[in-house]
């Protein structure tokens, strides 16, 4: 069943390990590859120098049948895995370098998800 996405996230929604964080604003499903073409370009815009942690799994399973199936049959497949994202929920957090650099690096992330982000950092 695909289910609803209703409401603002409530677990998630705060930085728990590094000083500044990627936070979504839309409700959308992000794929196991759009989660992992974000870490590369988070990781490759720092060169490696701080800590990146990927705070979502992809773990519903989206499934396909083939085309031109007839009826029947039963379930398809799985075609690929998803994470429901909402509003609030913090998608990446790093630690370890400047923010302007944590900037960039979010801002080239944010490229390569279908959702508006925010970047957010700890407060003291």
């Amino acid at each position: 069943m695909k289910g609803r996405s209703k409401g603002i996230d409530q677990k998630g929604a705060t930085l728990a390990f590094g000083s500044f964080g990627l936070k979504s604003l839309e409700t959308k499903w992000i794929t196991a590859s759009q989660i992992e073409s974000a870490r590369r370009a988070i990781t490759r815009s720092f060169k490696r120098k701080g800590r990146v942690w990927v705070r979502i799994f992809p773990d519903k399973p989206i499934t396909a049948k083939g085309a031109e199936t007839p009826m029947g049959g039963g379930k398809g497949a799985v075609h690929y895995y998803v994470f429901p994202i909402k509003p609030g929920r913090i998608l990446f957090e790093i630690e370890g370098i400047e923010e302007a650099v944590a900037k960039e690096a979010f801002k080239r992330a944010s490229n390569k998800l279908p959702i508006r982000v925010q970047f957010v950092k700890r407060e003291l």
